[in-house]
């Protein structure tokens, strides 16, 4: 069975920024099998490892500079200014070699397949944890915690709740919440353009 290319993506991403997806969450997102989900991740996970030892099986001049390629690439920096910047981090190759690499990521995203999904004004969100996050205060005592996201796809407003767990009692008063807050949005965008309104008129 082929797997379906955005719930990889989505775990491609997870694996990319070292989250720990919560796999039955991911699932009621995209409306598939938890273990879809966790398929989708270890695979994302055996992809990357293998990108990172093709790369170190071949010594090139580029070696430890392709990320910084790539960040800065992906930023829209110019193949000559990201020459400039690793030069200055001790690169010793020659510029050719990093304008070559630039070209071929280029094609390499181009490629990739993407999936635009439209969103309709008030329709759709995402809802997303970043779980298990662990900081330590001044006294040297260590918190954990999750971090319950919503966001508005169409204006890109964002609502987040610091939780202890992921229950679901928890994930109900989060959107309860992130409901609330957003009605007292529109609230006072209805208010603003009425009095727009008016002043036009």
């Amino acid at each position: 069975m082929s797997m379906r290319k955005d719930v990889y993506e989505r775990m491609r991403y997870f694996v990319l920024e070292k989250i720990k997806p919560n796999y039955s969450a991911v699932a009621r997102q995209y409306d598939v099998d938890p273990r879809t989900v966790k398929a989708a991740y270890l695979k994302a996970q055996s992809d990357k490892t293998s990108v990172v030892r093709k790369r170190r099986s071949r010594r090139s001049k580029l070696d430890g500079y392709q990320d910084i390629i790539e960040d800065k690439y992906a930023a829209g920096c110019s193949a000559r200014s990201i020459y400039d910047f690793i030069v200055e981090k001790g690169f010793t190759g020659k510029y050719t070699i990093v304008k070559d690499y630039c070209r071929r990521f280029r094609k390499a995203q181009t490629k990739k397949a993407t999936i635009r999904v439209e969103h309709t004004i008030g329709l759709s969100a995402q809802v997303d944890w970043k779980e298990q996050v662990t900081m330590t205060d001044r006294n040297g005592v260590s918190h954990t915690f999750s971090i319950f996201l919503y966001i508005l796809p169409y204006s890109k407003f964002k609502f987040l709740k610091l939780t202890l767990d992921q229950k679901q009692d928890t994930l109900f008063k989060c959107l309860f919440e992130d409901f609330k807050a957003t009605v007292e949005l529109l609230k006072r965008f209805g208010l603003i353009i009425c009095r727009l309104s008016l002043n036009i008129n």
